[in-house]
This record gives structure tokens, C-alpha cells and sequence, in this order.
């Protein structure tokens, strides 16, 4: 085929596209960029109208209409629920006297996860597909374009592109073919593999731990979570990102992808995690508790999350953004990548000088880390 029969285009949502054509392009493999995760977010008001995220997804399409390769992209009026910061490169563009927001966002909204960004049926089209990404912010007066939690294996295709790639930290569980919870603790160091145990036994005392997905997450079940959700958005962010459709939604349609994981006393729910499936991870998304129990949230989000990579054989947990405390559980420094196109040649000048400045930095941090981790030494 032909570049002259090929069409860029924004258009009104990913929902406009059929399910089956839009998760060809790569969404069977990683949940949060699938059109049921997307579809939800649009349908639930938790992207649109009124949140800052309005969906303008980037497409090819052929002479027939034919979907051949997207962006996952939102115009965005703020910084919230991304998870890379750029406050600091906000103010500098504001005092040199222009405007940051709006911007371009290639990203799966309020979702600090590794996937593929660029959504191809051949990697012909990633040039393509960026080029109309940077038209876009050109005709449109958007700053920039940011393609945040890049899988490494696309880095290189922002790249060739010229566009900016910013390096950070997050911690991941690795599988090492353990056997179970027992076989990856007796990979930490004596006093480590004790702490562990001695948590998980604290964790659980008097509470009565279950895992649901599927059909079995009922809209009791969603309604004691969003409970959950709504603390520990209003303590994080002011204001949750999902609503509570979203939820319902999102278990309708991949239901079998998601685990909630519950623990209850007597009374009820007291707390609740909840992670997505993948191809070759688990992804710990959302946790909140009304009742304050001491190693909870390490059993809930990181511990549960193990055992259950371990029973699926999945490469990996990615347990979210942040959080230094996950070294001594087990979790492992590993850098993510995002990529950033920025209109104005010299904001794009000063903020090359800052990232190589800041990679040196990730790098450092990242050594100083890896050596920290709770594993056997030698």
C-alpha cells in the first residue's frame, strides 16, 4: 500500500473504533491500553467533558477505513495523573511568557504502568503516526507531546524521531522461576526472609483474605472498594480520578483480567487491592482501607500480588508508581522510560540540558539501590 492512501487523523474517541480492530494493534497484551480499559474510562466520565483528559486519539487508517495504527492520546489542560512530573517545566515555559497547558498525552490515563505506546500493525507507520502527533500540537497551539510508561522496547522508535526520552525509577517484583512464596524467600537473606514471614502472620490476624474475578466480583464487592478508592484518592489527589461506573464497567468487560482482593473481620470489608492481568505481569493498581491494620497494605499489594504471579508464571509485578519501601519486600529498582516532543526550540535546548542531567542522576540512584535489595549477597 501506498504512504498516498494512508490517512492521519484525530478522532472523537477510542470507542468510536471497533473493539476487535483497536486491540489488534496491541491491546490484547497489555490491559490498560485495550478498548475495554479505554472505553470504560470515556463511558464512566472518568476521561471527557470537565476532567482535563479529553480523548483525541491519533489514528492511521487506509482507503477503507481500516484502522492500522494509533494513539492512545489525550489534550490535556493540567498535570494531573501522569505520574512523570513536569510542574517544573510548566512554570519555566509560564515565566518565559508563554503556555504550557494545553498539551498532547500519549499515555493510559491515572495508570503508572509499562505498555506500548505506539499501537501498530507494522512499525512502518511509527514515523507516521509521530509525525502527526507533532501536526497536531502545531496546528492545534498545544506545547508539547508526552508519551509516558514507554515499554523500552519502543524507545527507539520516539528516537528516530528526535524525540526526548526521560529515564525514572519504579519497583518491580521479578520472577525468578520460584515455586512458590517459600522459594522466593528463601532467596533474601536470613534476617530479611524473618521479617517477611512475620508480616504477612501479623497482616492477617483476625482478618479473612479473598480473591475475586470474573463474574464472582459482585456489586457488593465493587461497592466496598469504591469506599476503599474514594480514601485513598481524597488523601493522594484531592479528588479520585474513576468514578464509581467505572468500576462497573471495567468489571463487565474484562473482568477476567482484574483481582480484587479483599480482607474482612466479622463486620465486613476493612480493605481492599486491586490488580490487572497481563501477558507477563500483574499490575497492582488501586488499594484503600477504612480500618487501619498494621503490614496490611504490604500483604494486600505486594505479597498477594507474588503469589499470584507465581501461580500464573508472569515475568513480573509492577506494584505502581513510587514507593521505596517495596526494596525490602522483595522489589527491585527498574527504570522507565517516557518521551517528550516540545514545539519551541529553545524549552526543547533547556530541557535536553536538564534530562541528561537527571539521567545521570536516575542511573546513580538506581546502582545505589540495586545494591540494597534484601536478596542473598554472593
Amino acid at each position: 500500500m501506498s504512504e498516498s492512501e494512508l490517512t492521519v487523523r484525530i478522532a472523537p474517541s477510542v470507542g468510536h473504533f471497533d473493539a476487535a480492530q483497536w486491540n489488534a494493534l496491541g491491546g490484547d497484551r497489555n490491559p490498560f491500553i485495550s478498548h475495554e480499559f479505554l472505553t470504560s474510562l470515556e463511558d464512566s466520565g472518568s476521561v471527557g467533558s470537565g476532567t482535563g483528559w479529553d480523548p483525541v486519539p491519533i489514528v492511521i487508517t487506509d482507503a477503507d477505513g481500516q484502522l492500522l495504527a494509533a494513539l492512545p492520546s489525550y489534550a490535556k489542560g493540567h498535570s494531573q495523573g501522569e505520574y512523570v512530573f513536569d510542574h517544573a517545566w510548566a512554570d519555566a515555559l509560564q515565566r518565559a511568557g508563554r503556555n504550557y497547558y494545553p498539551k498532547l498525552q500519549i499515555a493510559a490515563p491515572f495508570t503508572p504502568a509499562n505498555g506500548p505506546r505506539l499501537l501498530l500493525s507494522d512499525p512502518m507507520h511509527a514515523p507516521h503516526l509521530l509525525k502527526g502527533a507533532e501536526v497536531v500540537c502545531a496546528q492545534n497551539g498545544l506545547s508539547s507531546a508526552h508519551a509516558t510508561f514507554v515499554e523500552p522496547e519502543q524507545l527507539e522508535l520516539f528516537e528516530a524521531e528526535d524525540w526526548l526520552i526521560r529515564s525514572d525509577i519504579q519497583f518491580h517484583w521479578l520472577n525468578r522461576d520460584y515455586d512458590g512464596f517459600e522459594g522466593f524467600l528463601s532467596s533474601l537473606a536470613s534476617r530479611k526472609r524473618k521479617n517477611l514471614r512475620k508480616e504477612r502472620d501479623a497482616a492477617k490476624q483476625g482478618l479473612r483474605i479473598e480473591r475475586f474475578s470474573g463474574d464472582d466480583i459482585r456489586p457488593e464487592h465493587w461497592d466496598a472498594f469504591w469506599v476503599f478508592y474514594q480514601d485513598t484518592g481524597a488523601r493522594k489527589w484531592g479528588t479520585p480520578y474513576l468514578t464509581r461506573a467505572a468500576f462497573t464497567l471495567l468489571g463487565e468487560r474484562m473482568g477476567d483480567q482484574m483481582v480484587l482482593i479483599l480482607a474482612s473481620d466479622d463486620g465486613g470489608p476493612v480493605a481492599g487491592a486491586l490488580n490487572f492481568i497481563g501477558k507477563d505481569a500483574i499490575y497492582g493498581r488501586y488499594w484503600g482501607c477504612t480500618r487501619d491494620v498494621r503490614f496490611l497494605h504490604f500483604e494486600l499489594c505486594y505479597y498477594q500480588a507474588i503469589d499470584i504471579a507465581i501461580e500464573l508464571g508472569l515475568a513480573r509485578v509492577e506494584a505502581g508508581a513510587q514507593g521505596g519501601h517495596k526494596l525490602a519486600r522483595g522489589y527491585e529498582p527498574v527504570q522507565t522510560y517516557s518521551a517528550h516532543y516540545l514545539v519551541d526550540p529553545g524549552f526543547r535546548e533547556a530541557v535536553a540540558d536538564f534530562l541528561e542531567r537527571e539521567r545521570q542522576g536516575v542511573a546513580a540512584d538506581q546502582m545505589f539501590l540495586g545494591q540494597r535489595t534484601p536478596f542473598k549477597k554472593g
